[in-house]
């Protein structure tokens, strides 16, 4: 799920109250077309081939030297077919306008084997899905099926959804004084009005009950009487409304990184921050049994009392970051290491296992330059930039900040301020899409200026297959705890990621990747509880081990760079 603090990825056959199944609110019969829809179940989509998008603006562009790739998938976008599926604005009310919805496509590379469509979404909510097929493209299911994305309502090529640009005023400290939180509230106040003038019409019904109406419509132009499914992160939340509406559209389904299903919205953004917490966690007890190497204490508590210590003096006096980089810093690059930027290196730097020991050392060396009043060194400034770079998910400005007010939030303030204020001393640990302070936050649902014009859809399992969720220890995005409440609530087997502090692991995991392909292709479920391992942890033998350490001649910059990058098929 990805989160509001990015400046710029939640049950049920039962009818909601007050709305008719004959306009595609409840759960459609199987092989029925919901009354007042028929125009567009009707519909047939023309193919193309997919144009290559055009240039971000140039206030989109990321900044010189950061090595962001701003299409990953330049030049390769003719693989795949689009198509347009136009869908109603308001499913209650069909000739009250329509949105485009954009559809692509690559079709299965063995049609003798085939074996339908799988449908793609990676989350958000605002996450675009159009060019998921290229990421798929050399997978086993690339053999057998259909390999479907699209852009959500509101998102990318299909109808837009945004917000006027307002300034971002938040204080930048991690963990700030009480004089401070009232700034969180102004922003969300602001960001709410600014949505409110542009969202127009449209914003009331960017939600995810439409969204999973969409899906049908997607289905249905695509000729398929099911579809399957692989969904992340928020797509895991899209999938089980899809299923809870629509059982008979939908075959096998993957849940990957999930949604608690009784977290919506508020409480999954500050579960983020407990996913944080644990990482530095089992960082710090990995490094206390490393003293000899890192000297930072013998025991987990020994090793936060080191870097809370640390914090406490980069408060006051931060060291300076090696200046031998480009001029045009990246935003999310500090110019110095303060406090802030310590808890969001541990927040990043604690995520991806095999950087363990990377991470140990920059604490180590901003240590010592601390003590010293010395530079970090350019080894050093490179890897926190790195490790910073993995926390940015974008999502198209507007549709987050409309799905999430499909829920109620609390319109208290003291609320908030009560939860801040723990927050800053048990949870500051803050990552490129806001845990921490920013997690407990008022957001602008807060002061949501419209009313959903339908309730949450209550989640339930009943007339589609057995599906799969798969959730890792330390997600840092959607807690843990997310994936067995919604294997509970679905009737769906559990694959849990030991030691991963991932999130997504189908197409980054072999473990996991094997047993999805299997069940996906063949339809062979895992055990209802299984486990896959995620990637290992450094080769830094502990206190009295005899093992030699077998990286220490390699730069921080190339084990952050080996442990990080590429590790996903999305990519």
């Amino acid at each position: 799920m990805a989160r509001r603090a990015r400046r710029g990825s939640l049950a049920g056959v039962v009818l909601v109250a007050g709305v008719t199944a004959g306009l595609g609110f409840g759960v459609t019969p199987a092989g029925a077309t919901p009354n007042g829809l028929e125009e567009f179940y009707r519909q047939r989509v023309d193919w193309h081939q997919c144009p290559e998008p055009p240039p971000p603006d140039p206030s989109e562009q990321p900044d010189p030297g950061d090595g962001i790739i701003v299409d990953p998938w330049q030049g390769q976008w003719g693989q795949m077919e689009c198509a347009t599926v136009t869908v109603p604005l308001n499913y209650r009310k069909p000739s009250d306008g329509r949105l485009s919805i954009e559809v692509s496509r690559i079709k299965a590379s063995d049609p003798s084997r085939r074996k339908g469509v799988v449908l793609f979404n990676p989350g958000g909510p605002g996450g675009g899905g159009l060019s998921m097929p290229l990421g798929a493209r050399k997978s086993a299911l690339a053999t057998h099926f259909d390999l479907i994305g699209f852009d959500p309502r509101g998102v990318g090529r299909s109808s837009r959804l945004q917000c006027e640009r307002i300034p971002d005023n938040r204080p930048r400290d991690s963990r700030p004084s009480d004089d401070q939180l009232a700034a969180f509230t102004a922003y969300a106040q602001a960001r709410e009005d600014a949505c409110r003038r542009a969202g127009g019409g449209i914003r009331p019904f960017i939600n995810t009950a439409n969204t999973a109406r969409d899906m049908d419509l997607i289905r249905s132009a695509l000729g398929e009487k099911k579809i399957n499914y692989l969904g992340y992160s928020y797509g895991t939340y899209l999938g089980a409304v899809y299923g809870s509406l629509f059982p008979q559209g939908l075959n096998r389904s993957v849940l990957d990184s999930s949604i608690h299903p009784d977290w919506l919205w508020r409480d999954q953004g500050k579960q983020q921050s407990v996913g944080n917490r644990f990482n530095v966690e089992q960082w710090a007890t990995w490094v206390a049994e490393r003293d000899h190497v890192y000297h930072l204490g013998t025991t987990r508590d020994g090793v936060l009392a080191t870097t809370e210590a640390l914090a406490a003096r980069l408060a006051t006096h931060p060291v300076s970051l090696n200046r031998d980089r480009p001029a045009n810093w990246p935003a999310y690059w500090p110019r110095k290491f303060d406090r802030t930027a310590l808890d969001m290196f541990l927040a990043q730097g604690t995520q991806p296992r095999p950087v363990w020991d990377v991470t140990a050392e920059v604490v180590a060396e901003v240590r010592q330059a601390a003590s010293n009043g010395t530079a970090l060194s350019a080894d050093v400034s490179t890897a926190v930039g790195m490790l910073y770079r993995q926390g940015i998910r974008k999502v198209d400005s507007g549709v987050y900040d409309a799905v999430t007010c499909e829920a109620d939030w609390p319109t208290n303030l003291d609320t908030y301020y009560e939860d801040m204020r723990r927050y800053r001393v048990e949870y500051p640990y803050v990552d490129g899409n806001g845990s921490g302070v920013i997690g407990a936050a008022p957001t602008n649902c807060t002061f949501r200026s419209f009313t959903p014009p339908e309730k949450l859809v209550p989640l339930k399992r009943d007339g589609y297959p057995t599906g799969v969720v798969i959730q890792g220890d330390g997600d840092p995005a959607t807690q843990y705890d997310g994936g067995p409440a919604m294997a509970a609530a679905l009737g769906n087997q559990l694959i849990s990621v030991r030691d991963s502090g991932q999130h997504g692991h189908y197409g980054s995991n072999a473990c996991v990747t094997d047993k999805i392909d299997n069940y996906l292709i063949n339809g062979v479920l895992p055990p209802s509880r299984s486990e896959c391992a995620s990637d290992p942890r450094p080769p830094v033998p502990a206190d009295g081990a005899r093992t030699p350490n077998l990286r220490a001649q390699n730069t921080k910059q190339s084990r952050v760079h080996d442990a990080v990058e590429h590790r996903s098929i999305w990519r």
